[in-house]
């Protein structure tokens, strides 16, 4: 019976979508989407040393966009980026709010664009198997090599001596990737 009528629901607020008689009440149309997706691509081409990290249309109509760049993101950036795509939508069609932000520097790495931009800095790796922390000396297409120097007991004697270590950590293994902050 539940089932029934959500499906009946569902159809019905469907089809007045689609004959334009009902606005949704919680994501911006597919239109819509494809329109901002094409200003923001045409945004991020004026400087290319912007590229874009996470596009997300939100419940009540929301828009969010967050954009890094290899020298960081000024401020004035994120505001041409977002006049942009706020000037050439129609908020009397459909109202909406834009965020266009730089990621949060506690916020893990998510494209390999972002490892390059932070090559000799120290980044916190996890794998599904191991926790690496090193200096970031290398970006491949399929991988990243980390280095750090660790103490380890001599292999004849007592006492322990410093060594160097180094992890090459495929892209496909890494679960999260943080920049270490130090102060």
């Amino acid at each position: 019976m539940y089932y029934q009528i959500s499906c009946y629901i569902c159809t019905e607020v469907y089809r007045r979508l689609s004959e334009g008689t009902e606005k949704s009440p919680l994501f911006i149309h597919k239109m819509n989407q494809k329109l901002v997706k094409e200003l923001l691509e045409d945004a991020l081409s004026e400087n290319e040393s912007l590229f874009l990290i996470d596009l997300q249309f939100l419940a009540d109509n929301k828009i969010k966009v967050v954009v890094d760049g290899d020298q960081g993101v000024p401020l004035n950036e994120c505001v041409r980026i977002s006049r942009a795509i706020e000037h050439n939508l129609d908020r009397e069609e459909e109202d909406f709010s834009l965020e266009v932000t730089s990621p949060d520097i506690s916020q893990s790495l998510m494209v390999k664009r972002q490892y390059k931009k932070n090559l000799n800095r120290i980044l916190k790796v996890k794998t599904s198997d191991n926790e690496f922390e090193g200096t970031l000396t290398e970006v491949s297409e399929d991988n990243i090599t980390l280095q750090w120097k660790a103490r380890e007991p001599k292999p004849i004697g007592k006492g322990k001596h410093t060594v160097e270590k180094t992890e090459i950590v495929p892209f496909a293994e890494i679960k999260e990737a943080k920049v270490k902050i130090v102060f």
